[in-house]
Order: C-alpha cells, then structure tokens, then sequence
C-alpha cells in the first residue's frame, strides 16, 4: 500500500512539474540567441597567388558591376544594406545549375515581398550568357530583375570575383559546357558584405537551412 502511495505521489509531483519545465525551456530558448559564422575575419588564404595580395582584417565582397538581364549595371553598391545571396552558374550548364536555378527559385518564392533580400546569380560564360539569353532565362525560373539579377560580365573580372571575392573555385571551360567547373555553393552576404555562410544549392536541406539563416539575419542584431 505504501509503495502505491509513494508511486501515486512521484506521479502527481511529475504532473505539476510539466508546466514548470515547459516555462522554463521556453524562457530559456526565447534568451537564446542563433549565431551565425563570420567567415574569414582575419582575410582570405591564398596560397597560390592567384588574388591580389590583402591584409589579414576582416574580409569584404569586393566592388563590381555587371550587367543584368536587362542590361543595366548591378553590382555591389546594391548589396549594401541589403542580404544578398549569390551564386555562380552558366545557362548552358549540363549538370548542377538546373537544380541550383530550381533551388534558388524556392528561396526567390520565399523572400519575394523582403525588399532587404535580393539575389544575384552570375554567369561564369559571359561570352555566351548576354542580357537577352539571361533575360529568357530568368523568365523561365520566374525572376524579376531588381529581385533576382542574372548577371554577366568581364570574363576575367567574373572570374577573380568567383575565387577571391566569394571564395569559390571557378575554372574557364572556354565555350565547351562540359569542361566548365564552378561551384555548387549559395553564398550568403550580409548587409555589410561579409560571408555568413556557404550551402550546397544540390541540397534541399542544405537550401532550407540557408532560407532560415537569412531569416536569422534579417531579424537579428548582427
């Protein structure tokens, strides 16, 4: 009989500590706070030589201007302010960029009425990708310039930017679709131009996690 007793009244105890416990989580999770990277605070590593030699403070999205699907200069005078997310890719592109455009479509949908996101995908086949073949392939992933720019410039200045800007490796397929290499990476920037994070646009997970992020960013301090 005792021992029912006692086991009725661990029961009960348990009971009225739900409450308790479930404030507690929520008050503790309310003060948490999510921190994102920083990413390269000390510069960027480059041992081959191939960027221009910096110092080793924080690491910023370098000034350029390319041209958009509706051949009007965009660049990273109209990053600033903004969270942008970029990614490099080619219209002709066999393998990757299809999902990736698919992908980035889902984050366009996401973030279409935040006028403090915008998205920049950049050609690394300027040569083939004018404005009039970007604009028909930003009407085909629902795109609006000013929202989601499809840019092309400079062969040489895309491709410095690729590698020492955005820190991705980018290599010249020189016109044969097949022999291109770029990455599959989304890059997330902040309103001040650093990099925050880098994410698979092949992933839906890693593309989900990216749209959470930028939320993180929006609606955060830093």
């Amino acid at each position: 009989m005792k021992g029912l007793r006692l086991l009725q009244g661990m029961v009960l105890v348990c009971i009225l500590l739900i409450p308790v416990l479930i404030f507690m989580f929520l008050k503790s999770f309310g003060n948490n706070e999510y921190d994102l990277p920083v990413y390269f605070e000390k510069g960027v590593d480059n041992p081959f030589r191939e960027c221009p030699i910096t110092d080793t403070t924080q690491h910023y999205i370098p000034e350029f201007a390319f041209a958009n699907q509706n051949d009007q200069l965009v660049g990273s005078e109209d990053m600033k302010g903004k969270i942008t997310i970029v990614d490099f890719f080619f219209t002709s592109c066999p393998s990757i960029c299809p999902v990736m455009s698919k992908e980035m479509e889902r984050v366009n949908d996401m973030f279409r009425e935040e006028d403090r996101v915008r998205i920049l995908s950049i050609s690394i086949d300027p040569e083939y990708d004018t404005p009039e073949v970007l604009q028909s392939y930003a009407d085909e992933h629902g795109a609006q310039a000013g929202k989601w720019d499809f840019l092309s410039g400079d062969k040489l200045e895309t491709y410095q930017l690729a590698r020492c800007g955005f820190v991705l490796p980018t290599i010249d397929g020189m016109g044969v679709p097949d022999d291109f290499v770029h990455s599959d990476k989304f890059v997330l920037i902040d309103e001040q131009g650093r990099i925050r994070g880098y994410y698979s646009g092949t992933n839906r997970e890693d593309v989900d996690l990216l749209m959470l992020e930028t939320k993180v960013l929006l609606h955060g301090k830093d």
